[in-house]
């Protein structure tokens, strides 16, 4: 779809789907080389905040490729992926295989996820949210399913703020990454929708806000990677309390 362009909810979540199974095959590598290889550093400090324990279960909302799944099982959580392509978590499959009976892999819309209320100790999803076609109802339904308690980490790509960084993470994003993802994926467009999807995204306090709206607490936001990067967190109260404390840091 082309900058601007404005698309209802269900295009957006088949243009989605029908985008990742494209480039499925290469998503991890592309990652690898996107990130210069900090991805896996920055998911793991997103475990870090999740503080997930032995025996927990946790959920990785819009798995993928599964990245999480292996880390959460390593520290004896036991992890539930679900993401709505499957031809995405078949090309991850393989990272599931020390970890049988300890890891698994299920077909799920972040915005109708098939689990009943508070079904998981904690929730963690990484580059997913300016992918749903309805941010709102998709930190709504995270909440559904999450437990009293339980905590909500999401890892996410953002537009730095500083001004030279900004210029130079513009230049990289919007341009050095859709051609070299075109070449090793043949699927230029696909990265072309990478810069023009995190420029679309909300900004840090409206996530916040957002997070706040949908019945979560304790609400943090912290900057990675010079701002390049973002990891939101927050707690399911026991009970919904208005005013829920919203704090920024850097």
């Amino acid at each position: 779809m082309a900058a601007g362009e404005t698309y209802s909810a269900k295009d957006k979540a088949r243009y989605v789907e029908r985008l990742f199974a494209g480039i499925a095959e290469h998503y991890d590598l592309m990652n690898r080389l996107m990130s210069f290889g900090r991805d896996g550093a920055w998911r793991r400090r997103a475990l870090a905040e999740l503080a997930c324990g032995r025996g927990d279960l946790v959920l990785d909302v819009g798995t993928g490729t599964g990245d999480f799944l292996p880390l959460l099982a390593g520290r004896g959580c036991r992890a539930v992926g679900a993401d709505l392509t499957p031809v995405m978590m078949l090309a991850g499959r393989k990272k599931l295989a020390p970890y049988r009976g300890r890891a698994y892999l299920l077909a799920g819309d972040t915005l109708h996820l098939p689990f009943a209320d508070h079904s998981f100790d904690g929730i963690i999803n990484g580059f997913l949210l300016r992918n749903v076609a309805d941010l709102p109802a998709a930190l709504a339904e995270m909440r559904r399913v999450l437990r009293p308690g339980g905590r909500l980490v999401c890892l996410e790509i953002t537009w730095p703020r500083v001004p030279l960084f900004r210029q130079i993470f513009g230049l990289y994003f919007g341009r050095v990454v859709p051609l070299l993802g075109g070449l090793i994926s043949g699927r230029r467009e696909a990265y072309a929708y990478l810069p023009r999807s995190v420029q679309a995204f909300v900004s840090a306090r409206e996530l916040m806000s957002l997070m706040t709206e949908a019945g979560l607490g304790e609400v943090r936001y912290k900057r990675l990677a010079l701002g390049a990067v973002g990891l939101a967190t927050s707690v399911a109260p026991a009970t919904l309390v208005a005013g829920a404390d919203v704090a920024h840091t850097h």
